[in-house]
């Protein structure tokens, strides 16, 4: 059974941590279960639903990133969420190649926790192939039913928020879109503000879909407003 904002698995060593995150988020009315370990993670969503979990990034044995790569192999729409201690961008980038589609860096503050709990749960609700024809830009597919994106017929190992970020870009060609826009379309209402966020993101998707990152041929930069996706020739 579903609970009114959504299953949650909290997978972190900390059993003081899982104790409060439990406590709070059940009383702001989130299903909590718990594991201590990655390994116990994977068990658990062998058997129970979740539309999100929220994983640490150190744990002991195997850790939360080895566990990301497991879930997201094992589940591609489930909704990830990396806890984590560390605040550089090597860290998040990590996370991010990992499958992750969102990270939370400690200390946080438990209305922001939940507001992205509650974005990931509704992303969840909607994560599924979308139907349509693919889109050719260029030497870029993207094709929106098998989810997949080649490069001059080379296939692309993209992140599911990648993907949807790529995808909703493309759906715009030559389109400038606000890093509001962009943030609240693919992450949900609650973002808008965490521009170094987005500008990760695209910094990954860059490496993956241009030829020189550097200068981008498809992926454009709007100086001081947002991004756009290059127009068809």
């Amino acid at each position: 059974m579903l609970a009114a904002n959504g299953n949650i698995l909290v997978t972190d060593d900390d059993p003081d941590l899982r104790r409060v995150l439990k406590r709070t988020l059940d009383a702001l009315g989130f299903q909590v279960c718990e594991s201590s370990n990655g390994e116990q993670a994977i068990k658990t969503i062998e058997t129970h639903r979740f539309q999100a979990i929220l994983l640490d990034v150190n744990m002991p044995g195997a850790g939360g990133i080895a566990t990301c790569r497991e879930m997201r192999r094992r589940d591609p729409g489930l909704q990830i969420l990396m806890l984590t201690v560390r605040d550089r961008e090597a860290d998040k980038i990590e996370a991010l190649d990992a499958g992750a589609d969102d990270y939370i860096t400690k200390p946080f503050s438990i209305s922001e926790l939940a507001a992205r709990l509650r974005s990931a749960v509704r992303r969840s609700a909607t994560t599924g192939i979308d139907p349509g024809m693919p889109i050719l830009i260029g030497d870029i597919e993207l094709d929106p039913t098998r989810r997949t994106v080649r490069k001059a017929a080379s296939l692309l190992r993209l992140t599911p928020k990648e993907f949807d970020l790529l995808q909703y870009l493309m759906n715009r060609p030559g389109v400038p879109l606000t890093h509001a826009k962009l943030l609240q379309a693919v992450w949900g209402a609650e973002y808008g503000q965490e521009v170094e966020y987005l500008r990760t993101f695209v910094h990954q998707l860059r490496k993956k879909v241009e030829d020189d990152p550097s200068s981008p041929e498809y992926l454009l930069t709007e100086p001081y407003f947002g991004y756009r996706f290059r127009e068809p020739l």
